[in-house]
C-alpha cells in the first residue's frame, strides 16, 4: 500500500492549498505535505492523486524547507491564508485545504497546553471560503484546540456552512498487531489507551486510540460525564482502589514491546493516569507510561468475552514517517469524495477531554464533571490498513 493510494481517482487530481505553523525536516508539514511533493516515501514516486498549489507557512525559521520545496515543485510560496487560497487571482482556486498547526514557537498557558493558532488558521480560511462561497473539504491536524470554546465553534462553523470537515491524530489509522477491529454494538466493561511522551502533546494521540476504539460500543458514543488526571504515585493508588485496571494493562502489555523490568519502577513520577467516565457507564482510561513503553495501544474488557482484546498501534518511527501516509489517505479521499471518512465529532470530544485532563493535572488531580462534553455521533466503518510496508520495530 506504500507505493500508491487505496483509492483510485483515474485523470484527476485535487487541487490544494496548505497552511502550516512551521515547515522544516520531520515536521508535521513534512510528514504530510511532503508526500503530496515527493510521494509516499517521498523519495519522488508515486504519492496522492493531490496537486498542492499554494504553501503558506506561518513561521519562517532558519531550517526552514518550505520555500526551497515551493520553488522546486513550482509551487506558490504565499504571504498570507487569503493569496494560499486564491493563487493571488482575486477567485477562490482550491478544492482542498491542509491545516497543519503543529510545531514551531508558539507560547503555552498556564496549564502547559501549547496554543498552536489552528481556530485562527481555521478563522482566515473559512472567512476566504464565506467570503467566495465556495466551502472546500478541510482537514485539521491533531486535536481542534487547546480550548473546548474554539473547537466547539469550530465544528458548529464547518456544519453550518457545510464544509467537509475532518481533524485528529493518525493513531486510528495505522497499523494494528493484531488487526484488532471492535464489532458494532459491543459492550465494553473497560477500556485503557496506552501511550507515552508529553501529556498534551501524546496524550492527545492517546485518547484518539482509545476513542476511535470504544465509539463502536452498543449505542455508539453518548459523551463524557468526568474526567481525573493522576500522576505519580496517585495513578497507582487510583488503580489499587479499583478505578482502573493493571490486570488489563498487563494484558495489553503482551502486544506492545515494552521495557523489561517493574512498570512502577520504570515509571516513577513519570507516568499519568486520565480516567475517563462516559455517561453511559463505560470506563475509559489513558495509561501514559513513560519509562515503560515508547508506544501507544489498546486493551478492553468486553461482556461475555472471557479474555481481554488488546493490540499495538504501530507506527514507523523514522523517516518517511509511513503512518502519516494512512491518515493522509483518509484525507485525499475526502478531498476528492466530499465526504469525511469518520466523525470530527471523535477529534472534538478527545480535544474536550485533553482539555479537562490538563486542569485536573493543574489543580491536583481533581475530578472534574463535564456536563459539556456531551458529544454525540456513530462511528464510521473507516478501515485502518491491515499490514504494515515496513519492518516494525521489536
Amino acid at each position: 500500500m506504500s507505493g500508491s493510494s487505496s483509492y483510485a481517482f483515474p485523470g484527476e487530481c485535487k487541487r490544494i492549498a496548505a497552511i502550516v505553523t512551521v515547515y522544516t525536516k520531520d515536521s508535521h508539514a513534512d510528514g504530510y505535505v511532503g508526500k503530496v511533493l515527493e510521494g509516499w516515501q517521498q523519495d519522488g514516486g508515486k504519492g496522492p492523486d493531490l496537486k498542492l498549489m499554494s504553501l503558506y507557512a506561518d513561521q519562517v525559521p532558519q531550517n526552514d524547507l518550505s520555500k526551497a520545496l515551493a520553488k522546486k515543485h513550482g509551487v506558490l510560496h504565499t504571504r498570507n491564508v487569503d493569496q494560499a487560497l486564491t493563487l493571488g487571482t482575486g477567485n477562490f482556486a482550491v478544492e482542498g485545504v491542509l491545516s497543519m498547526g503543529e510545531h514551531g514557537d508558539y507560547p503555552s498557558n498556564k496549564l502547559g497546553q501549547l496554543q498552536y493558532p489552528r481556530k485562527r488558521f481555521f478563522d482566515e480560511i473559512v472567512k476566504v471560503m464565506k467570503r467566495h462561497r465556495r466551502f472546500v473539504p478541510l482537514f485539521n491536524d491533531k486535536h481542534l484546540s487547546w480550548s473546548w470554546d474554539e473547537a466547539q465553534e469550530m465544528v458548529e462553523t464547518a456544519h453550518e456552512l457545510g464544509i467537509p470537515f475532518m481533524a485528529g491524530s493518525s493513531i486510528p489509522v495505522t497499523w494494528r498487531k493484531p488487526s484488532l477491529v471492535l464489532p458494532r454494538g459491543c459492550q465494553i466493561e473497560e477500556a485503557i489507551g496506552l501511550g507515552y511522551g508529553g501529556l498534551e502533546s501524546y496524550g492527545i494521540h492517546t485518547l484518539e486510540g482509545l476513542q476511535c476504539m470504544v465509539e463502536r460500543r452498543q449505542g455508539g458514543e453518548t459523551g463524557v460525564s468526568s474526567v481525573q488526571a493522576l500522576h505519580g504515585e496517585a495513578m497507582w493508588k487510583a488503580a489499587s482502589d479499583g478505578r482502573w485496571s493493571t490486570d488489563l494493562l498487563e494484558a495489553a502489555l503482551k502486544f506492545v514491546p515494552h521495557e523489561k523490568g517493574d512498570i512502577k519502577t520504570n515509571v516513577g513520577n513519570n507516568g499519568a493516569v486520565f480516567l475517563v467516565d462516559y455517561r453511559d457507564g463505560t470506563r475509559g482510561s489513558v495509561a501514559m507510561l513513560n519509562g515503560h513503553i515508547r508506544q501507544f495501544g489498546f486493551v478492553a474488557k468486553l461482556r461475555g468475552v472471557a479474555d481481554p482484546v488488546a493490540c499495538w498501534f504501530v507506527l514507523q518511527e523514522e523517516h518517511p514517517w509511513e503512518h502519516h501516509a494512512n491518515l493522509l489517505r483518509a484525507v485525499e479521499q475526502m478531498f476528492h469524495s466530499g465526504k469525511p471518512g469518520y466523525p470530527v465529532e471523535r477529534t472534538l470530544l478527545t480535544t474536550g477531554i485533553q482539555q479537562v485532563v490538563m486542569q485536573s493535572l493543574a489543580d491536583g488531580g481533581r475530578r472534574i464533571a463535564t456536563p459539556h462534553l456531551d458529544v454525540k455521533y456513530t462511528p464510521s466503518d473507516y478501515p485502518p490498513p491491515a499490514t504494515e510496508p515496513f519492518a516494525s520495530p521489536t
